[in-house]
């Protein structure tokens, strides 16, 4: 397999966020592949572009690989992506992915950015990796790039693409074909939870629900919450902050943990209302206040099934994405009826086993770490009140303050002593650039020697 590395950082060979390319090369997940250092050459790239477009058509994977600029790519990278535009460089059909390296601010636009560009030029988008600029330094980060790259060679054996992405104009619905059954063994257990209403059904969501039950690798119960006893909304009485018990007396809380919470994966089904999931699952949402704000499904992957418009509904995708972030958990994947959802289906339904299997997750990103770090905050102020939540808190170590990280911060005075200092510089023989890229090498030269 040829990867094609599309290094978009003006910082060439000495880039951060291309240490993480060596890493996977030295732990053996990268077998041959050519590093393209375009954030350094784009305006030789604007005078000559035959070479790099023979590059792109050969390429079976094309890894974009850059720091997080202001919102995007740099400025660099989206001109490099101008030129295969207007050259009509003609990789239709080939897989792309992306790594990136920011303190999360704003990578989901970055990333977005990518992922609509890939669309534009017919590539197979496989997924991206969201790092921290040090994560790579830490036992988690190489765990979660190893883990990230695996899933995009997964995705390439299996002929699969991420589809986080519907495009508008597309609002045909299309019935499901007759259901192909799985004669796999059935291997743990999945909640699929929908809202429809049982005299009135929507055909489109019941044939999404009943394709995607005969493809799952796992037992599936259904929940709909269209059936459930709701005594009533959430009150915010803050009465469940003690004991997690809700001031309705309807169950739910109980039926939430048990059937819920409980299981391996969750996927929820649901037709686009006023803008939303509907105010029967904004109700399941606000009761489930009763875990107050812990993250108790943190770690499981979820999935969506959605009939109608989604493509018209930006802030709903947002907020689907936003949900599956703060609450700690991988989402697999959107599929709607505005196309032929069948194959969608089945590769949801794979995707969602495979991150069972394997314990897939991904780094947070924006949505994520900025919305846990309100929480903090808050659970932090309030833990006098409340205290499940405190506790919670604690023990999944979310309290990261104050950070003092004496080594990091004497790390940083020695950098700026010699970007200030050329004298110091020429006495150390080392530039602020190779101190800088030090420890990323010593991580590097271990994944090699195992």
């Amino acid at each position: 397999m040829k990867i094609l590395v599309l290094n978009g950082s003006p910082a060439g060979s000495d880039s951060i966020t291309l240490q993480t390319v060596h890493y996977l090369q030295a732990a053996g997940l990268i077998e041959e592949m050519e590093i393209r250092h375009i954030g350094r050459e784009i305006k030789k790239i604007e005078k000559d572009f035959g070479d790099y477009a023979e590059a792109l058509e050969k390429a079976d994977l094309i890894l974009f690989c850059y720091p997080v600029y202001t919102f995007l790519v740099p400025a660099q990278l989206h001109r490099f992506i101008e030129l295969m535009k207007e050259h009509e460089v003609d990789v239709r059909g080939k897989y792309a992915a992306q790594i990136t390296t920011s303190k999360h601010f704003y990578d989901v636009t970055a990333h977005r950015f990518i992922i609509d560009n890939c669309a534009d030029l017919g590539l197979k988008y496989a997924g991206g990796l969201s790092a921290d600029m040090e994560d790579l330094l830490q036992e988690r980060g190489q765990k979660e790039a190893e883990d990230f790259f695996r899933y995009v060679l997964w995705q390439m054996a299996n002929g699969f693409a991420e589809k986080p992405v519907v495009h508008a104009g597309e609002s045909e619905h299309h019935m499901a074909a007759a259901p192909c059954l799985n004669m796999m063994k059935k291997s743990g257990r999945a909640a699929l939870v929908y809202d429809d209403d049982s005299e009135h059904p929507n055909p489109y969501l019941q044939a999404m629900i009943k394709r995607f039950v005969s493809v799952l690798n796992m037992d599936c119960e259904l929940v709909n919450l269209h059936d459930f006893p709701f005594a009533g909304g959430c009150i915010g009485c803050f009465r469940c902050a003690s004991d997690g018990k809700c001031f309705h007396r309807d169950g739910f809380d109980s039926y939430l943990r048990e059937h819920i919470n409980s299981a391996d994966v969750i996927v929820y089904a649901f037709t686009v209302k006023d803008h939303s999931m509907g105010s029967i699952f904004k109700t399941y949402d606000d009761r489930q206040f009763c875990n107050g704000h812990r993250t108790v499904t943190m770690g499981k992957p979820v999935g969506y099934l959605v009939s109608g418009s989604l493509s018209a509904e930006e802030n709903l995708r947002t907020v689907m994405h936003a949900r599956a972030q703060v609450g700690g958990n991988y989402l697999a994947g959107i599929v709607t009826d505005e196309t032929d959802p069948d194959a969608a289906i089945e590769q949801l339904a794979r995707t969602l086993a495979y991150a069972r299997e394997h314990h897939y997750e991904q780094p947070a990103d924006f949505y994520g770490v900025g919305g846990m770090k309100i929480f903090r905050d808050l659970i932090w102020q309030m833990q006098g009140l409340m205290k499940e939540d405190h506790r919670f808190y604690k023990e999944h170590g979310f309290y990261d303050f104050p950070q003092k990280h004496p080594g990091r911060m004497l790390g940083m005075y020695v950098v700026s002593a010699l970007m200030n200092s050329p004298l110091l510089q020429k006495k150390s023989g080392v530039s602020m650039t190779e101190g800088m890229l030090m420890p990323y090498r010593a991580v590097i030269e271990k994944a090699k020697k195992k």
